[in-house]
């Protein structure tokens, strides 16, 4: 794992919401601290209702993380394209973030401590 990027359980139930509708709600969710970057917290896929993510064609790459998958959330009243990301093959050291997804915050995405 990079030296600047931390892992840890991310305490407490986090919720995760769009355009009125739950996408989740996990008590294991993961918090990423990467520099100085904000802390980025990744919800298990088996918590969010996967029904409502689109996987996009975009991908990135990070040198610490690997590959990301892009997703957009689709609900009734919006569709938000590529607002959440998964690294399903991270490197060595960023296994903890495996079968997780994270949203931009600045998204119409709400993802909180509740």
């Amino acid at each position: 794992m990079a030296d600047h990027i931390t892992l840890s359980k991310a305490d407490g139930q986090w919720s995760i919401r769009a355009g009125g509708a739950v996408l989740g709600e996990s008590k294991n969710a993961i918090s990423l601290t990467e520099g100085d970057y904000p802390v980025v917290v990744y919800i298990p896929r088996e918590d969010i209702a996967m029904a409502f993510l689109d996987r996009s064609e975009k991908s990135t790459h990070c040198p610490y993380k690997g590959d990301a998958t892009y997703f957009s959330v689709v609900t009734k009243s919006t569709t938000l394209e590529n607002v959440a990301w998964s690294y399903e093959t991270p490197i060595k050291g960023m296994e903890g973030i495996k079968d997780h997804i994270a949203f931009y915050s600045d998204s119409g995405v709400t993802v909180e401590n509740i």
